[in-house]
């Protein structure tokens, strides 16, 4: 049995089950303290997975590593935090902030489970096991080192999935984070363009994720984003050696 792809979509599903709840609650709760309830009210600040499901975008994800949920209903009619100068906070202002938790959220469990999979591995049974993974002939009569490499691949793969995650949804396309966040520094023609076209745009996005989803040279700029975000992340725990090692 191949341990390591049993594991790969353990921690895919993991994530699903985990992470984008976190994603899509991160994004009803920064709304609830802007003064929009909306997502609230529906019960999307919650880490049931089944609140937020999706089909497509869960299969994408389970299928690929990039995806998304059930889109967290926002109103930023309702916004009502006003900033330190006392001006209420703006609509565009209030979405990109909303927009922008999500993909924090990912960064911070990536970040988390970097963290936790630094510090394994500075132990000397964590080396082992992490040696062991490597390899395709995973010892089962090692149970300790089988249990410990295991913790090990599921938070190398959660934390690439995560990080995953995040760059895909900061990309500035309807209906990905990354469009809110860009219109805020838009014009409202420009939000006007694409809500007429919207359909159109949608269709196309969708089209091309589904054909991603096939051909993984389509995926090399996304791929490239996500490698540099992990290198950045890495190099965030590398004190964890000094700290930590023996």
């Amino acid at each position: 049995m191949d341990y390591s792809r049993v594991l790969m979509f353990a921690a895919r599903i993991a994530t699903f089950l985990l992470v984008i709840p976190l994603h899509e609650s991160a994004h009803a709760w920064v709304a609830k303290k802007l003064g929009d309830d909306t997502a609230d009210s529906q019960g999307r600040i919650s880490l049931n997975p089944f609140v937020h499901f999706e089909l497509f975008g869960t299969v994408l994800m389970i299928l690929t590593g990039f995806g998304w949920a059930k889109p967290v209903p926002v109103n930023p009619s309702r916004f009502t935090r006003t900033r330190k100068n006392g001006k209420k906070i703006s609509m565009r202002g209030g979405m990109a902030l909303t927009a922008l938790a999500g993909p924090v959220s990912n960064i911070a469990a990536a970040f988390v489970a970097a963290l936790i999979l630094s510090i394994l591995l500075t132990t000397e049974t964590g080396r082992l096991a992490y040696l062991q993974m490597q390899t395709t002939d995973i010892v089962l009569s090692e149970k300790n080192l089988m249990f410990i490499s295991s913790i090990e691949m599921l938070l190398t793969y959660l934390f690439s999935v995560n990080v995953g995650l995040a760059v895909f949804n900061l990309l500035p396309i309807p209906p990905l984070d990354g469009f809110n966040i860009l219109r805020f520094f838009t014009s409202e023609k420009v939000d006007r363009w694409f809500y007429e076209h919207q359909m159109i745009i949608t269709r196309v996005f969708f089209a091309f994720l589904l054909l991603m989803s096939y051909v993984p040279v389509l995926r090399v700029p996304l791929q490239a984003a996500s490698d540099l975000v992990r290198d950045l992340l890495w190099r965030a725990v590398s004190w964890i050696p000094l700290v930590f090692g023996t």
